[in-house]
């Protein structure tokens, strides 16, 4: 029988299907379905940064009609605003802690490092098993360098493992001019595993109304060959497990990270699509792979296909076609 158990968020989960940040992850009757189907760990919708800070504009906006308010005022405003989206994001992991006995990890999209140090405590108090840290900056203003936009994530990484003692892992983008260098780095800073990679609101355009469009929230599943390659080549070069995320939508894809070097999977897109049921498929499928293969554990062929010497990553680097790779 095969064993289809892994580690990633420093904790040991019963499968590598891990339910992704969504809207899905913030009802507790959606995770005690997770969990009736053998999901390795549920990550929480992520509580933003930018969403609060929506809400304090909003406020400022209705003021200004009225002749504005004073800072002292616009400043408790703020911190209840914070504190009443923490308050429901604490109660959500109470609730799903008491209903399931799989781990659940809370999730952070931060957009600035010191404006979350403060709640890391309260999350880790609320019993959390680990905090992922959804961290991005888009690379577009032309005051900040690359190296300042690269010094946010170290600065909020060692504050806030500061402040906890339960496992922090990250969910990054590929937006670094040295990405290879930067993910290794990271690695080194104690997390305890990173996943490659954020998937981004993608705007679009409207040619007949002339207007900005979502280009659509949910993945295709083609999306999922530019964390392969990176899963591929980043695999026995950092210094912590490696989970894959984007364009995951079929027990086949899941397969191919494993054999990449990943240790676990995020999915969310095909749990919209096809059901949460689809973790069960995905964990089935896993199995009987491995049984007809011979593998009675992940480790037996995780990371097979990067091993050194072996030629298959070679691919994994060209960034050119060549005749022996072209089709056409």
């Amino acid at each position: 029988m095969a064993d289809i158990s892994t580690r990633f968020f420093g904790l040991e989960l019963k499968s590598p299907v891990i339910a992704a940040s969504c809207g899905l992850t913030s009802s507790v009757e959606n995770i005690k379905k997770m969990a009736d189907n053998g999901v390795g760990a549920v990550v929480l919708k992520s509580i933003f940064e930018e969403e609060i800070q929506h809400e304090l504009n909003q406020e400022l906006a209705m003021r200004q009609p009225q002749g504005g308010a004073d800072d002292e005022y616009l400043d408790y405003f703020d911190y209840i605003i914070k504190e009443e989206n923490l308050k429901k994001y604490l109660a959500l992991i109470s609730e799903a802690k008491k209903a399931v006995d799989v781990p659940i990890i809370a999730s952070i999209n931060c957009i600035s490092s010191a404006e979350w140090i403060s709640f890391t405590n309260k999350l880790e108090k609320s019993g959390t098993d680990a905090i992922e840290l959804n961290l991005f900056i888009m690379p577009s203003d032309l005051s900040k360098s690359g190296k300042s936009n690269e010094l946010f994530y170290f600065e909020t990484i060692e504050e806030i493992k500061k402040h906890i003692s339960i496992p922090v892992t990250l969910k990054v983008s590929s937006y670094f001019s040295n990405l290879a260098k930067m993910l290794v780095d990271l690695s080194k800073t104690g997390v305890n595993g990173i996943t490659l990679f954020n998937r981004f609101y993608m705007p679009d355009i409207d040619i007949e109304k002339e207007e900005v469009i979502n280009s659509g929230i949910l993945s295709n599943n083609t999306d999922y060959l530019v964390p392969l390659r990176w899963t591929a080549l980043m695999h026995n070069k950092m210094d912590c497990p490696i989970a894959a995320t984007t364009g995951v939508h079929t027990s086949k894809t899941m397969i191919k990270f494993l054999l990449a070097g990943a240790s676990a999977v995020q999915v969310s897109s095909i749990l919209y699509k096809e059901g949460i049921e689809t973790i069960k498929r995905f964990n089935n499928d896993l199995s009987a792979w491995m049984n007809k293969k011979g593998y009675s554990s992940i480790n037996d062929f995780k990371g097979k296909i990067t091993l050194t010497g072996n030629q298959s990553v070679k691919a994994f680097e060209r960034v050119q076609f060549m005749k022996q790779y072209g089709e056409y």
